[in-house]
């Protein structure tokens, strides 16, 4: 497992822009199968409910967008990193559906923007205080394997869900 890139191995070699492009409807379909009345229930003790999922998501997504920006504008940027737990504290009430939207929209407004970058841009250099020295390559690889991670746990639940 790379450091840069602590989401890598679940990518398994499929396209980075397949899962990016992807991942928006396929949470669609596990929320449908999750049910509204499931959403808002944690898998176990400890762990997230469908719902804050997919606000985690919809959070990482907005910061994806500003480092993916971030990365092409400035030579060399260090970015923020940010505490998920103290984030998720605020998702208490936030509907599933909502979440969803927010993370469709901005997933569609970074593809556009991904879409639009010229090859060479790719290797443009940002540094991540815990992880090191990383590209913008890098930061496309790990918002896939974040969302193949996070996916693969709305499939559980739904699984949960269908009994």
């Amino acid at each position: 497992m790379s450091v840069l890139n602590p989401y890598e191995r679940f990518l398994t070699g499929r396209p980075v822009p397949e899962i990016l492009s992807s991942t928006a409807a396929q949470m669609g379909l596990l929320i449908a199968a999750i049910g509204p009345v499931r959403a808002t229930i944690p898998a176990a003790p400890g762990k997230w409910s469908a719902a804050e999922i997919v606000c985690h998501l919809a959070d990482c997504e907005l910061v994806f967008a500003f480092r993916l920006r971030q990365t092409l504008a400035e030579n060399a940027p260090v970015i923020q990193p940010f505490d998920q737990e103290k984030w998720a504290m605020n998702y208490s009430g936030i509907p599933i559906d909502q979440a969803l939207e927010v993370f469709s929209a901005l997933r569609s407004w970074n593809l556009l923007l991904i879409r639009g970058t010229l090859p060479e841009a790719f290797n443009r250099r940002v540094t991540h205080p815990e992880r090191g020295a990383m590209t913008f390559s890098t930061i496309l690889e790990t918002m896939a394997g974040h969302d193949l991670n996070h996916l693969a746990q709305l499939q559980k639940l739904a699984a949960a869900a269908a009994g």
